[in-house]
C-alpha cells in the first residue's frame, strides 16, 4: 500500500495589535470569513517576535505603533522578510495612508489599510486575496507549474507582485496595475470584461480608470520592450492580453 499522503494544515494567520478591542474585531472578521483558520494574536513586540521565530504565517495583519513604539511594525516586517521571506503583511494602522503606504511598499507590504476609513467588507476581501495568493503559491512551491513559469517572458509571484519579472527585469509598477496586470495575463487569450477588472480596483471602478491602469501596464511593458503590444483594447468589452 502506498502511504497516506500527510493531511493538509489550515492555513494561519497572525493579528499583531496592541488594542484587545481591535485585535478581537480582525481577529472575529478573518473567522467569519473563513472559520476553518488559525488567527494566533499577538499584542507586545515581543510577543509577535516570539511567534514569528517558532511559526511561519500565511499572512500577518499587523498595526505599526506597538504601546509606546512608534514604528515596531517596521521591524517586525523586516524581520519578517529576513525570517520568511515571502509572507504577505497587510498593514492595518491609524497612520495616514498618504504617508505610510508609500513606505510600506518600499517594504514589499502587500497592502495597506488607514484605521477608520476602511470597513468590514474591503479588509475581508483583501485578506482573502492574500490567502488564495498563499495558496497558488504553495502548489508552485510542490512544484505545480514551475516549468510553465520558467518558460514565461512575464513572471508574476503571486504573493510578492511587486517583483514581477517581464524578460528578466523588474517591472514598476503600483499595486492596483499589479493586480489588472495578474488577472490580464493569468487569463492570456480571453477577453477580460471592465467589470471583472474593477474586482482589482479598491475605489474609481469605472472604464476611465480602469484604462488609466492599463496605460501604465502598457507604459511600464514598453520601459522593457519598446514593441510590447499584447495587451488589446476589445471594444466595449475589455481588454485582451493576446498569447
Amino acid at each position: 500500500m502506498s502511504p497516506t499522503p500527510p493531511r493538509p494544515q489550515p492555513q494561519r494567520v497572525a493579528v499583531i495589535e496592541d488594542d484587545a478591542p481591535t485585535s478581537n474585531q480582525l481577529r472575529d472578521w478573518i473567522l467569519a470569513a473563513r472559520a476553518a483558520l488559525v488567527v494566533d494574536q499577538c499584542f507586545t513586540r515581543d510577543e509577535a517576535e516570539a511567534a514569528l521565530a517558532r511559526q511561519r504565517y500565511d499572512a500577518v495583519v499587523l498595526d505599526i505603533e506597538l504601546g509606546r513604539e512608534r514604528h515596531a511594525g517596521v521591524a517586525l516586517i523586516n524581520a519578517i522578510n529576513t525570517r520568511h521571506p515571502g509572507t504577505p503583511v497587510l498593514v492595518v494602522s491609524a497612520m495616514p495612508a498618504a504617508l505610510y503606504r508609500s513606505i510600506m511598499k518600499a517594504l514589499d507590504a502587500w497592502d495597506y489599510l488607514q484605521k477608520t476609513t476602511f470597513d468590514e467588507s474591503e479588509f475581508i476581501e483583501t485578506l482573502l486575496e492574500i490567502l488564495r495568493a498563499s495558496e497558488r503559491a504553495a502548489r508552485v512551491g510542490h512544484g505545480e507549474g514551475e516549468a510553465r513559469a520558467a518558460a514565461e517572458e512575464l513572471v508574476l509571484d503571486p504573493l510578492r507582485q511587486a517583483a514581477a519579472l517581464f524578460r528578466g527585469q523588474r517591472v514598476n509598477l503600483p499595486l492596483t496595475a499589479q493586480r489588472i496586470l495578474a488577472v490580464l495575463h493569468g487569463r492570456r487569450g480571453e477577453v477580460v470584461s471592465y467589470e471583472e477588472l474593477y474586482a482589482a480596483i479598491k475605489s474609481g471602478r469605472n472604464r476611465d480608470n480602469v484604462r488609466k491602469h492599463v496605460s501604465t501596464i502598457r507604459e511600464a511593458l514598453r520601459e522593457i520592450e519598446p514593441a510590447f503590444d499584447a495587451i488589446e483594447n476589445v471594444p466595449m468589452r475589455g481588454f485582451r492580453w493576446r498569447p
